[in-house]
């Protein structure tokens, strides 16, 4: 297994850089650039010039991938047109809000998802897994920020149950029990509506796999031996059903970790996915590229991390 680790690791190594290439020149593409919207009235259009220039905006394409990626490989991306800080150095604070808010969204989505998807699959076609399915597929049909929007209004505004912007209150001091109380007070909501979001693919998929699994032939050899039905479930249908589960598992946390440009955009959580919009809107071609370079790698160690849980959790199954 070693072997093949190091061997998809290695492989990604082209596949960021075709990534990389195809993010640069699609920047390059869009329309303006960091210091168009300085211009004003007032604005010496010479200055505006100079500085093109000594951002290096002026020199052919290939000229500035070269640079950036002799920067990248280094750890260095460059500098924050809009936030005049270092793109690491940005992104690094960023990310730790948006890693929380993932990781409390995966418990969350698992702690939902998981009873419903029991409860559907062993007591198919019954009131419960008619009204379980009927809230995967309303959850599915609705988009995130209709979502988002809704419980925005609702539980922030109208209830006041929830702080409604930030990830902190700057009242308390970082490292007191007051402040993270309140990072995690300001994470629920976003939270609580992406799990929610999130919890209609793995319901699907674990009801679809526990009625695939009572009609096996283990299952009825188990019921033969008048095994209760109780033992059946625990101990043969879901302990084979939760493996695909398990094998989702690193795409479902760099899938969060990437997928909360809406949600953190919405809550105004300072993570990210909000980042993103913000550089795009502000043309800081620096930090968008930046990003979507990290959000293309964690998609591919997701892939790489499912396949490693999967023969962890099941050791019949080796990848190669």
């Amino acid at each position: 297994m070693w072997k093949t680790i190091v061997r998809r690791t290695l492989i990604m190594i082209p596949q960021l850089l075709v990534l990389s290439l195809l993010i640069f020149t699609m920047a390059k593409f869009m329309p303006g650039d960091p210091f168009t919207g300085k211009i004003t009235p007032e604005t010496d259009p010479n200055r505006i010039e100079e500085l093109r220039e000594l951002a290096g905006l002026n020199d052919p394409w290939y000229e500035q991938y070269a640079h950036w990626m002799l920067r990248a490989v280094q750890g260095d991306f460059g500098k924050s047109y809009t936030y005049k800080i270092g793109v690491s150095t940005l992104i690094g604070e960023r990310a730790v809000n948006t890693f929380w808010l993932s990781l409390v969204s995966a418990i969350l989505l698992y702690i939902i998802a998981i009873p419903l998807g029991i409860i559907a699959g062993r007591y198919q076609d019954t009131l419960a897994d008619k009204v379980i399915v009927l809230y995967s597929f309303i959850v599915y049909a609705i988009p995130t920020f209709v979502l988002s929007l809704i419980f925005l209004f609702l539980f922030g505004y109208k209830l006041h149950w929830f702080p409604t912007v930030g990830s902190v209150d700057i009242q308390y001091d970082p490292g007191t029990f007051g402040y993270i109380w309140s990072k995690v007070y300001h994470m629920l909501l976003p939270a609580i509506t992406y799990a929610i979001l999130a919890t209609t693919g793995v319901i699907q998929y674990l009801r679809s796999e526990i009625i695939d699994s009572k009609s096996q032939d283990y299952v009825r050899t188990a019921r033969s031996k008048g095994i209760p039905i109780s033992k059946v479930y625990s101990r043969h249908i879901l302990r084979n059903s939760l493996l695909p589960i398990a094998a989702f598992f690193g795409f479902t946390i760099t899938g969060l970790l990437g997928g909360s440009i809406f949600i953190e955009t919405i809550f105004g959580y300072p993570g990210m996915g909000q980042l993103f919009i913000s550089s795009i809107a502000s043309r800081d071609y620096s930090v968008i590229t930046a990003l979507v370079m990290l959000f293309g790698f964690l998609t591919l160690l997701g892939s790489l991390l499912s396949d490693i849980i999967m023969s962890i959790v099941d050791p019949r199954i080796r990848i190669e």
